[in-house]
């Protein structure tokens, strides 16, 4: 008995010192084998990819009971680019000892019951070196627990501080206990991610339940062996899997997945004590970003002794784009972006010295170092504004872009105030301007990672508007609201509602400009502070002795907030009352565009609106333009999570037929981001007042009469006070306003005073003309980067995984000019109408933009992964003479004939596999993603990287898709031909739907090109006279015979005519007339040559007369349009005959003498008492080319299809064979009745939505009473 006890107490004893929870022993030492994967591709067979490979031994040693040193010995690191099966990984000696110098230094860490504390190292290893020890370490956070199979918690990991799941399972034989770990890693409090280049982007939480760009998974799976000191790994796995499309990831997805393994080699006894320098504290497990600024993703550059290479790369750029862009060195902008980055402040006031006297240079360099995004570029403006050694253009320009671009640090937004106070700032309004409306978009970037945002960082912009308000300076009241409408910060709205009346504790009476910037300047602070925004917002809409356009913009800002249904039934209600008419117009027309809206921003928003219109639609839904109006149009695409919309705002009142204001702005909506892009405003509030005493004459129908009562009124625009703005006008690009300005009386008496014939050598024109007759040189190159976005992620191997998007364009402008003037003008400039001018100009004008997407492992060691290039040139140049004789009124312009091809644009774009390392950057791989693809990128070929071109033979496949076109539009008379060729590549997979449209080669272009000429040319020559003249015998016999052939040409048209009696009657009624404007004499008005030239042979090419002859009631022009040249006779002639403004027709005959083919077209309007408004149009033809034949066949093929989709009816029946007719009545005030005939069919549709002018139904309304 006492033995059956004794074996099992000492069972008992065996189990009880076996434990699984995860512990190290500080008197041991642990040897691992580590190996790290990562690997990017498409996962689809035969597509590129690229990888690569860390493998080393791993030492942990004990240096007390919680703290361990880790050592990694035996690192290679390898590379892998190409395709699976045909290549392998390969080793890079170079890199490996690279990071071999770092990791073998000792690191230290604390660990504790499964988790890992402080990481220290010497002071000197660079963060990401420590990020791979993070990798390595993760293995060892692991929380154990043997009560539960299955526990959910929230942990520390290198992603973050993120959800967990755990499930574990013993093995009753081996006792080992196999623990699968998974991470959410979309469910984390301190994720480690950053986005940079996104703060103007506003973040779409309904766009992210339509579908994701970006997806990840992580799970580790730990084999322990429990030990009485506690669990031990003995092998563990790390997968992180990750899909990315710049679109859906449903649609097909690029795949990143990375793959780390460690295997216990051993365990023993530690021998001696360890030894090991100073260290500091790197921080915990949690992966930590280093400054990446200057690691940019798409290149890689040795980055030492910056200076030179700067001042060579600037010199090379202006060199090759002194005429026109080069595009083949437009990839060097971006590496001095990423050398400039650094560069000491030092180094940058070195090179300015360097540049500041060469113009070229100046600006190059200028344009440049706005990408340096620290608080050197701040100084470096300090320094120039100091000493004044910029011009105010210069200035504006940095400024703008340096500001934009500047990291929204706290540091860097405090020490941008110091621009408000120096002496260069306020030397010309539109520095001033800069300044100030720069700042405020500085403060909305900083707020948008830094919440709450100080009230600090707006607070000058808070200054500047109480001081305006107190001393009613109204251009710093505008101004200040203007900057702060930029910020968007909350704490502003209490200085704001100073400025709006019946909001204002203190009454105020301000101008309608103020109040317009007042309320515009809530528009970013609706979506950080709605309900405030709604507050403010409603009272003011609801306020009826205010401006009425200022109770539109209120309403415009509400509807930002994206109210409620419940606030929308709110303003719905108080419109049924509503009795201004301009803003129960403009606001039902509002709501109305809403309720149509597919974006996801607005998904609740147009359903509550589409009730409103429903409610509002009895009352006001026939109102018509006459009223001010709101349009939006968008659309939003599930598949590429990409959508745009529009608004157009025309904002009038009840005083005035003039709008007040006109707005139009645009949105991007991109993966879960809306971008606003392109603002325009215009405010007529001087223009306004001219108006509002009536518009004489005014009739609403939108004749010519309405047009020249508008323009007599404008006549009096000098009657306005010196001082009142006439016009203002804003520019907005991602919702922040850049620029604004307004125009005077003033300025425009000095603009006519310039350009008027009478001004004299005082006139700014008079110069620019002595200029040109001495011979003039302007050039202009604008390197500028568009955005750069970039995401950053930790990787389970400590590796930082980017996806970047960067978006660059190099603009060149280059105009040489030369004019000869006979007689010169020596007094006034209307002294040209009487000279003759020469000009003989040649030039350049384009850009090249480059655009790539990288998604990949970036470090400042090496890089992997795939990249996206695309490269659009446009480039027109220009090379002729003309001449200009204004008494004669005579032009004539030379250009030399096309010798050699030149391409006008082309988009070549592909993607590739890239891996890249810092030790060997000639060894850099570039393998595109599908192969064989043609690769014409000829700045990939630059970067001396190697291009895997693999046998086109050993990877077809059933999914190859290579199509090749080539469209040539030649002209033997000329010389000259246009070319548009195109080259695709792609492997598609339905499955991988839309992305594989975007992925593979792409070359698109269009050319000018030399063609063998029938004759030797050397230039062409165009003439044109506006002079009148009698045409000569042979001519005036054409006529005569055209106007015969049209008369019966006329009569054939009227007898198929299917006309109502009433068109018919008009017809009748003003036969006689045509048939006298017929038999008249025309005159030539106006002549067009068109010529090749070369030597002393006759000339070939075409010369057209337009011919017109004016009667009382009725308008006859005819077009004669003849080959010139040897052994032809082909003529194209035209007769036009448009009477009373109620019947026009035409007839067209061309070929042989104007024999071969014949067609003609009639249209004609009727609007007889008792009977609806009729517009009706007829096209009947004779004798057609074939290939217009065809091209009818298929337009008329897509019609039955397009009509059926906007809501038309079909009747199959059999009309008229050579005619196509179509007719429109006016239905109601709103409506219109479409019937379109053709051949085969006719299709129709009642009732079409079009909102007519008020007048116009009126006058149809009086014409059925008085008939009645």
């Amino acid at each position: 008995m006492r033995g059956i006890l004794l074996c099992c107490l000492v069972a008992l004893a065996t189990c009880q010192s076996i434990r699984y929870d995860l512990a190290l022993d500080p008197k041991k030492t642990y040897e691992y084998k580590y190996e790290g994967t990562v690997n990017f591709g498409l996962g689809m067979p035969n597509l590129a990819e690229s990888a690569a490979k860390i493998s080393c031994k791993v030492k942990i040693s004990g240096v007390s009971a919680q703290t361990f040193i880790l050592q990694v010995s035996d690192l290679v690191f390898e590379e892998f680019n190409g395709f699976l099966g045909k290549n392998a990984f390969t080793a890079s000696p170079k890199l490996s000892q690279l990071i071999t110098a770092q990791l073998v230094k000792p690191f230290m860490f604390d660990y504790t019951s499964g988790h890992v504390g402080d990481i220290r190292a010497s002071a000197e290893i660079s963060d990401s070196i420590v990020n791979i020890v993070r990798g390595i370490l993760g293995f060892f956070q692991v929380t154990v627990k043997t009560t539960q199979k299955y526990y959910e918690l929230e942990e520390i990991g290198i992603h973050g501080k993120c959800q967990s799941t755990y499930v574990t399972e013993e093995n009753l034989k081996t006792k080992d206990m196999t623990i699968t770990h998974v991470v959410d890693i979309n469910n984390c409090k301190e994720k480690a991610a950053i986005y940079r280049g996104m703060a103007t982007a506003v973040l779409d939480k309904v766009a992210k339940q339509r579908g994701e760009s970006v997806i990840s998974i992580v799970r580790y799976v730990y084999t322990l062996k429990p030990t009485a000191e506690g669990g031990l790994i003995t092998k563990a796995q790390g997968l992180e899997q990750q899909h990315f499309s710049p679109f859906n990831v449903k649609g097909g997805n690029f795949k990143m997945q990375a793959v780390k393994e460690i295997e216990l080699l051993g365990v023993s006894d530690t021998a001696e004590a360890l030894t090991f320098g100073p260290m500091e504290s790197k921080g915990s497990l949690i992966y930590k970003f280093v400054d990446a600024e200057s690691d940019v993703p798409i290149m890689m550059q040795n980055l030492q002794d910056p200076v030179p290479k700067v001042i060579a790369l600037v010199k090379k750029l202006a060199e090759a784009n002194k005429y026109d862009i080069d595009s083949a060195s437009t990839e060097d902008v971006l590496k001095a972006y990423q050398l400039l980055r650094v560069t000491d402040y030092e180094g940058l006031e070195l090179m300015w010295k360097e540049f500041k006297g060469n113009d070229e240079h100046r600006r190059w360099f200028l344009d440049m170092i706005v990408e340096v995004t620290d608080a050197r570029i701040l100084k470096f403006l300090e320094s120039r504004f100091d000493a004044a050694d910029v011009t105010a253009t210069e200035a504006v320009e940095t400024l703008v872009l340096s500001i934009n671009h500047l990291r929204p640090i706290p540091e860097l937004v405090e020490m941008a105030k110091m621009f408000f106070t120096m002496p260069f700032s306020k030397s010309t309004i539109y520095v001033w301007h800069t300044v100030v409306l720069t700042y405020g978009s500085l403060v909305y970037k900083h707020c948008n990672y830094y919440t709450p945002c100080s009230v600090s960082a707006v607070q000058p912009l808070l200054d500047l508007a109480t001081e305006s308000l107190s001393t009613g300076n109204e251009a710093n009241m505008v101004l200040a609201l203007k900057a702060l409408g930029n910020a968007g910060h909350p704490s502003s709205i209490k200085t704001i509602m100073r400025f709006l009346p019946g909001i204002a504790a203190t009454p105020v009476d301000l101008p309608p400009s103020v109040l317009s910037a007042a309320v515009q300047s809530m528009r970013l602070i609706a979506a950080r502070d709605p309900h405030s925004v709604q507050d403010i917002t409603m009272t003011l809409f609801l306020q009826k002795d205010i401006p009425t356009e200022i109770r539109m913009l209120a309403f415009i800002i509400l509807f930002d907030t994206k109210p409620s249904t419940a606030l929308v039934s709110t303003v719905t209600a108080h419109l049924q009352e509503e009795k201004d008419l301009h803003l129960v117009s403009f606001a039902y027309s509002y709501l109305k565009s809403f309720a149509r809206s597919s974006t996801p921003e607005n998904l609740f928003l147009s359903t509550a609106c589409n009730v409103a219109v429903k409610i509002l639609a009895p009352k006001f839904g026939r109102l018509s333009y006459h009223y001010s109006k709101a349009l939006r149009v968008d659309w939003f695409n599930d598949d590429f999570l990409i959508g745009t919309a529009t608004e157009i705002l025309m904002l009038r009142s009840t005083t005035n037929t003039f709008p007040t204001e006109f707005m139009m702005k645009g949105k991007f909506f991109f993966i879960g981001r809306i971008l606003q892009l392109l603002e325009v405003g215009i405010r007529a509030e001087g223009i306004k007042e001219l108006f509002s005493a009536g518009i004489p004459g005014f009739t609403g129908d939108l004749s010519y009469s309405d047009l020249q009562a508008v323009l007599n009124v404008l006549q009096n625009w000098e009657i306005l006070p010196d001082d009142k703005t006439i016009l203002s006008s804003f520019i907005r690009a991602s919702g922040q306003e850049w620029f604004f300005a307004d125009i005077n009386k003033k300025l425009i008496q000095d603009i006519i005073g310039a350009i008027s014939p009478s001004a004299g050598k005082e006139s700014p024109l008079w110069g620019m003309i002595e200029n040109l007759q001495k011979g003039v040189s302007w050039h202009r190159t604008k390197p500028f980067l568009i955005f750069e976005v970039r995401y950053f992620q930790a990787t389970t191997l400590g590796l930082p995984l980017e996806i970047s998007k960067y978006y660059i364009t190099t603009n060149g402008i280059t105009v040489n000019a030369k004019t000869t003037l006979n007689p010169p003008p020596t007094e006034h400039l209307g002294q040209l109408l009487a000279s003759e001018i020469s000009l003989e100009t040649d030039g350049f004008a384009g850009w090249t933009k480059d655009f790539w997407v990288f998604y990949g492992i970036n470090t400042e060691m090496f890089q992997c992964g795939t990249e996206f290039i695309s490269k659009v040139p446009l480039a027109i140049p220009w090379n002729f003479a003309a001449k200009i004789n204004m008494r004669e009124k005579k032009f004539e312009l030379d250009i030399p004939v096309c010798k050699k091809e030149i391409e006008l644009f082309s988009v070549t774009s592909n993607v590739y596999a890239i891996s890249r390392n810092i030790e060997e950057l000639a060894l850099a791989k570039m393998t595109p993603i599908i192969p064989d693809a043609k690769d014409s990128n000829s700045e990939v070929v630059r970067t001396n990287s190697t291009i895997v071109e693999p046998e086109s033979e050993q990877f077809e496949t059933p999914n190859a898709w290579h199509p090749t076109t080539k469209m040539c539009a030649e002209s033997s008379i000329y010389g000259t031909g246009i070319c548009v060729e195109s080259e695709l590549k792609r492997e598609y997979y339905h499955e991988e739907y839309p992305l594989y449209y975007f992925l593979g080669y792409t070359q698109m272009a269009m050319k000018v090109t030399p063609v063998q000429a029938t004759k030797a040319v050397e230039k062409i020559h165009f003439e044109v006279n506006a002079g009148s003249s009698r045409p000569p015998v042979s001519v005036r016999q054409l006529l005569e015979t055209l106007r015969r052939l049209s008369k019966e040409a006329t009569q054939q048209v009227s007898l198929s005519s299917d006309s109502a009696s009433s068109a018919r009657g008009s017809h009748n009624s003003n036969h006689d007339s045509v048939m006298q404007v017929l038999d008249s004499i025309p005159r030539a008005v106006f002549n067009i040559k068109a010529f090749a030239m070369g030597g002393n042979q006759k000339p070939d090419g075409y010369d057209a007369s337009i011919y017109y002859t004016p009667e009382a009631n009725a308008q006859n022009a005819q077009l004669i349009m003849s080959e010139v040249g040897e052994d032809t006779n082909w003529k194209m002639c035209v007769d036009t005959i448009v009477h009373a403004h109620a019947e026009a027709k035409a007839h067209i005959r061309w070929g042989a003498e104007c024999q071969s083919y014949e067609m003609s077209m009639r249209g004609i309007t009727a609007h007889l008492p008792g009977s609806k408004p009729t517009l009706k149009a007829k096209v009947h033809w004779t004798r057609i080319p074939e290939t217009m034949v065809e091209i009818g066949k298929s337009i008329g093929s897509y019609i039955p299809g397009m009509a059926f989709l906007l809501g038309f009816s079909e009747q199959h029946e059999s009309n008229a064979k050579e005619e196509v007719s179509a007719s429109v009545v006016v239905a109601s005030a709103d409506s219109i009745d479409v019937k379109l005939i053709f051949p085969e069919y006719t299709v129709y549709r009642q009732a079409v939505p079009f909102p007519l002018p008020p007048y116009s139904f009126q006058g149809l309304q009086q014409d059925r009473n008085t008939t009645a």
